[in-house]
């Protein structure tokens, strides 16, 4: 049974809007069909950062309705013998992208129900010619209209394909013992500099939901970064200005910020696997 597309197109890329990249992407979206919604999650993603645009996919499919379809292009390896996917989440979203780990987010939180190989043969924006540098307008962009707008089913975009073959990277879970949690900082809230961890805040609340202040330390591999003991708060404005809390952010996860300042700038904290944070019992 083919699902029902909703006409919501939401684009993200390390394409930046300095040139002409996302206005071309649009443009093949509205020469299909003029009645989609085309919409950006961001265009910002540092070039070929995977890892960030497979977070960014994850911090909000939940907030669009099923039969919407995201385009991820990050794409270091961009190519003609690289694989293309629609992937369709167990929540009814689909990702057009890359099978180069960017549904990985996705992939260990949500879950896949099916994915589909895009044919280039067959799906290629026939202006292409002999170019294959620019997948986002020429594959995915015109892949992503004609899906939404059913001009082509998933049938029609390619082989099926097996869950288990795709290229992912892992995703530790955080380790729970007595006296501490240990996880990593996920991601930076990047305007405003906070760090955003993997530790549901459920889990943080039910270790010890007595705790007003825990102590912290921010680790680059083995190397000690950060060190404190921070106020559990509900908000910023729970603490003074530049002073440090520990928080809920706004995918339930534990978030650590200044107020009214940037936290990962202060300290020069990074994020990915690589940068581990424990939250000890006082």
């Amino acid at each position: 049974m083919n699902p029902v597309f909703n006409k919501h197109l939401v684009f993200q890329s390390d394409f930046g809007v300095a040139d002409g990249a996302v206005a071309a992407m649009t443009g093949v979206v509205v020469s299909v069909d003029d009645t989609l919604r085309m919409h950006h999650l961001t265009h910002d993603i540092p070039p070929y950062d995977i890892y960030l645009g497979s977070y960014r996919l994850y911090q909000t499919y939940s907030y669009w309705p099923a039969g919407t379809i995201f385009v991820s292009i990050v794409d270091p390896g961009v190519g003609f013998s690289q694989k293309s996917l629609v992937v369709e989440l167990n929540t009814g979203q689909f990702v057009v992208t890359p099978d180069n780990g960017t549904i990985s987010h996705l992939k260990r939180y949500v879950g896949i129900k099916r994915i589909f190989e895009i044919d280039k043969q067959q799906n290629l924006l026939p202006s292409t010619n002999k170019s294959y540098t620019f997948y986002g307008r020429d594959l995915y962009a015109y892949t992503a209209a004609r899906l939404s707008s059913g001009k082509i089913s998933l049938e029609n975009v390619g082989p099926e394909l097996a869950i288990d073959d795709l290229k992912l990277f892992d995703i530790p879970e955080p380790t729970i013992k007595e006296n501490s949690i240990e996880g990593h900082v996920a991601i930076h809230d990047e305007r405003y500099g906070s760090l955003w961890t993997n530790i549901p805040y459920d889990t943080f609340d039910q270790w010890d939901a007595s705790q007003a202040k825990v102590r912290i330390r921010i680790l680059k591999e083995e190397q000690l970064m950060y060190e404190n003991e921070l106020p559990v708060g509900q908000s910023f404005h729970d603490v003074n200005l530049n002073q440090a809390i520990l928080y809920a952010n706004s995918l339930q996860n534990v978030g650590v910020a200044l107020n009214q300042n940037s936290f990962s700038k202060a300290f020069n904290i990074g994020y990915g696997f690589n940068w581990k944070i424990i939250l000890e019992k006082i």
